[in-house]
């Protein structure tokens, strides 16, 4: 049997490659706006945050009646590159190959449903997923409810979950959810940051993932 009935994907630097088009956008968006931009390591310290609170959190010194334009013009910039994106290298078998093995999988993403709906369409990974929670329906990570909805909806408990991301705030969330958790280091946060929250494993690429993946989940 294994071990995890339910992996969990975050999406953003976890499966698709974005987290260099997600700083851009945000710094161009500032530029803009004749705002100073974030640097690029607090820029990607904010990707899996839900937008207004990742905006809030990148400039906590801006009047609150500009982020609502600040965002409008980050989804401009990243719309303009969106369809450039790509699945990181390995990505599609991999869900493939725990699709076979009998897990269930799941995404919890700090994208809108509208955000997500298109990209699982574009790159034809939905067929994998058995629920999806984004942050217009769910308080945006580390809160865990998006995982304690998606645990409820396929009826699996948290000893049974296993909840897979890049950032520091997938791996709050899981401890929040009181679910296990794995790091990936090959996007949006350091390493450091991330072994820092004592995950399960932090694989530093796709095939080290799956490799941990086989031997454990």
């Amino acid at each position: 049997m294994n071990r995890f009935e339910l992996i969990v994907f975050d999406w953003d630097g976890t499966l698709m490659d974005s987290a260099a088009t997600i700083v851009g956008a945000i710094q161009a968006a500032c530029k803009d706006l004749d705002i100073e931009p974030p640097t690029d390591a607090r820029a990607r310290h904010i990707i899996g945050l839900g937008l207004n609170d990742a905006l809030m959190s990148a400039l906590p010194d801006l009047h609150p009646s500009r982020y609502p334009v600040l965002a409008e013009r980050y989804r401009h910039h990243y719309l303009a590159g969106d369809r450039d994106l790509t699945m990181f290298a390995g990505i599609d078998p991999l869900l493939s190959g725990l699709t076979q093995s009998g897990h269930l999988l799941a995404v919890a993403t700090g994208k809108s449903r509208k955000g997500l709906d298109r990209v699982l369409a574009a790159t034809g990974v939905g067929v994998y997923f058995k629920a999806t929670r984004c942050v217009d329906e769910c308080p945006s990570k580390p809160h865990p409810q998006m995982l304690r909805e998606l645990m409820a909806e396929v009826f699996v408990p948290p000893e049974r979950t296993l909840m897979i991301g890049d950032t520091t705030h997938d791996l709050k969330m899981a401890q929040n959810a009181g679910v296990a958790a794995l790091a990936v280091a090959y996007g949006a946060h350091p390493r450091a940051e991330l072994v820092a929250e004592q995950p399960l494993y932090c694989a530093g690429s796709v095939a080290e993932l799956q490799a941990w993946l086989t031997r454990h989940a």
